[in-house]
């Protein structure tokens, strides 16, 4: 009966191993890990030219780098057409892909990844000319909206504009950029795409005067990391690196305080900090790996903020990308 026990110990040793190999040995081994974007995206992902990268995906990664590596600078980041980003996370060419991926059902299921969670709620929204007047995007009647023809945003404003019965002329162009001009030339009064893309319009619009970004979204774009699908482990990494932003930001530890939240007596706090306990053991990874991420990177507040919010130049607001218990929707499970 001895001998049974001790063998099943071993098979449970074996078996946790061997969750454990495979992608983070990888990094570790190779001492950096590799991100893959397109590039580009004001506010996630976007290089000045000289090497150095700012963005909300980027900082995520910055954010793994730091948990597994215990150095967020270990990071490089591979720039590919958005097309292949999938391709090239499941040939193992990159290890992650950060965020802007938006997760839907088929991609989630019928590929060989595995959508982590959601680092931001995007929607379709509008953005409208000055000769427009509309405070809702139900106070649209009448718009001539520009859009990308036979594009998911064609369906949602086609949907969106019968099921409330709205009537409004759809001016569709064969590309997006082709979009954009019409909106820009006068040949539409709104154009209509992802809300976080109309931010960054608007700036590159700023001579526009009259140009707005309306309030509200017609449609749900979840957007977060991935990770191929088979690396358990891995996942579990990503996933609860993600958690760790967003409960660090719910007890209020950030990249300024975490030396004085390390004398702090609430239990909850010290777990996520590593002090009395590690969370990170059974993901093989060090003691505090949380505490890496919020002193090297932040919380998700101040990612959030440097790249998308106040502090940046895009200026947008939390809204539902807040956390639960501020007004939206954003929220961490326990850690212990």
């Amino acid at each position: 009966m001895k001998s049974l026990a001790g063998l099943l110990v071993i098979f449970i040793l074996i078996i946790g191993l061997s969750a454990q190999a495979g992608t983070l040995d990888e990094v570790k081994e190779r001492d950096e890990l590799i991100c893959g974007t397109s590039g580009g995206k004001n506010g996630f992902s976007r290089s000045d030219g000289k090497g150095n990268w700012s963005g909300l995906d980027v900082d995520f990664c910055r954010a793994v780098a730091a948990a597994v590596l215990s150095d967020a600078r270990k990071v490089k980041f591979v720039v590919l057409p958005e097309q292949e980003l999938i391709t090239a996370l499941i040939s193992g060419n990159v290890d992650l892909l950060p965020g802007s991926s938006l997760l839907t059902q088929v991609r989630d299921t019928a590929l060989a990844v595995r959508f982590v969670g959601v680092s931001y709620y995007d929607g379709q929204g509008f953005m409208l000319s000055k000769k427009l007047a509309a405070r809702s995007i139900l106070e649209l009647e009448g718009a001539e909206v520009c859009v990308q023809r036979e594009t998911l945003m064609e369906q949602n404003l086609d949907m969106f504009f019968k099921r409330n019965k709205i009537p409004f002329e759809s001016v569709p162009f064969n590309t997006l950029d082709q979009a954009i001009l019409g909106f820009t030339e006068g040949r539409c009064d709104a154009v209509t795409l992802e809300q976080s893309k109309l931010h960054d319009l608007r700036l590159n619009l700023g001579d526009q005067e009259g140009v707005r970004v309306l309030p509200g979204v017609i449609s749900k774009l979840p957007l977060g990391p991935v990770v191929r699908r088979g690396d358990e482990n891995w996942f579990s990494i990503i996933r609860w690196c993600l958690f760790a932003l967003l409960q660090a930001e719910e007890y209020d530890i950030s990249s300024g305080n975490f030396e004085v939240m390390k004398q702090n007596s609430n239990p909850h706090v010290r777990i996520l900090l590593g002090l009395d306990e590690s969370t990170g053991t059974g993901m093989g990874l060090a003691q505090d790996w949380a505490l890496n991420i919020i002193k090297q990177v932040g919380n998700y507040s101040e990612i959030f903020e440097r790249n998308l919010g106040q502090g940046s130049e895009l200026k947008i607001g939390r809204g539902i990308n807040g956390l639960w218990n501020q007004g939206g929707i954003h929220y961490a499970p326990p850690f212990h």
